[in-house]
This record gives C-alpha cells, structure tokens and sequence, in this order.
C-alpha cells in the first residue's frame, strides 16, 4: 500500500471504501463554480485544512467519516460566521470505479512486458482523466510485479518494479492532471 500524502486523510464513504483526499479537493468541492464561491476558495481551503490537521495531528487519526468530517467543518465554518446548509453527501467528491486492474494489464503486455505496459498504464490513467475524477484507483499491484518479473515468489526485483509503477502513475498524474485536484490509489 502507498503512504498517504502529508496532506490527506483517508475519508470513509458509506459504501465502505476509503478515499484519500487533501484539503484543496475538499474546498474545490465545496466552492462551486460560481464566481463569488471561487472568491472563497483560499477561505474554504484554509479550513478544510485546519480541520485535516486536526483529525490528523490533534487527534492522530488516519481515517475519517465524511459525516464526522462534515460535522467538525461546518461546526468550524459556522464559528467563522458563515451561515452553512447541512449537506454531508456533496461535501467529499466519490472515487471513479474503474477497472484498472493492473495484473490484468501485465498480463495483457505479454511477452513484451514493460515496455508494453508502462504506455498502456498511462493511456488508462489518461482515460480515466477525461471524467475529472477526485480520487483514480488501480488495483492488483503486488500481483502486477510479479506478472512483470517472471517471478513466483516476491523477490527484490519484484519491489524495484512495484517502485517504478507507483513512480510511474505519480509522474503521468502530476504531468496529466493539469493542476486539478486528483488523488491516487494503488494497491
């Protein structure tokens, strides 16, 4: 499993799944697209920010419900005195479902492997950019090493090549993303 970004904390949805997300994701929710809700996006990243730290640092949690979130950040909102509607179901953007199962792409590459995978993983993440999701999920990663080492059992070579996936995706996501608020799972 990745390490969680300094600047997320994992939310639980009510499907059960966690999602990492940063303040700025939360806030661009929150904002909208109106103009006068864009002027309030360094307000609502702020807080946003300050209630992460809190369930992070304060706290020491690594996980959150998005309602006990909501609570604590509207509760924040209202003491900065900002008339605030209850609405805990559009505060935290949901994950993409994908089929990004990357043994599966491993195992697709063939004989050829990384040098047909790698392309491959980035047009999926690609494609999964088009839809402007908050969180991109890849699954199967332990499996995928393996696939690409010819290995049986976990070996160093198999850890060398979970790396260079993981700092694979990071690099497309921060050259593709364009500066939009996206997340990424692997595992």
């Amino acid at each position: 499993m990745i390490r969680l970004a300094q600047n997320c904390l994992l939310f639980e949805l009510p499907s059960g799944e966690s999602v990492p997300l940063s303040a700025e994701m939360i806030s661009f929710e929150l904002a909208g697209d109106t103009p006068k809700a864009q002027q309030q996006l360094d307000f609502l990243e702020h807080a946003a920010a300050s209630v992460l730290h809190y369930f992070k640092h304060d706290l020491k949690r690594k996980s959150v419900s998005v309602a006990e979130f909501a609570n604590v950040f509207e509760t924040v909102l209202r003491g900065l005195g900002l008339e605030v509607e209850s609405n805990h179901a559009e505060v935290i953007l949901p994950v993409t479902k994908t089929d990004n199962d990357l043994q599966l792409m491993a195992t697709e590459a063939g004989p050829a492997g990384e040098l047909v995978f790698f392309p491959r993983l980035r047009d999926a993440l690609r494609l999964q950019l088009r839809t402007a999701p908050a969180v991109i999920r890849f699954t199967g990663l332990h499996d995928c090493a393996k696939q690409l080492s010819g290995a049986r059992r976990w070996s160093p070579r198999c850890e060398s090549l979970r790396q260079q996936v993981i700092q694979f995706l990071r690099q497309c996501l921060s050259l593709e993303a364009a500066g939009r608020p996206c997340s990424l799972l692997v595992d």
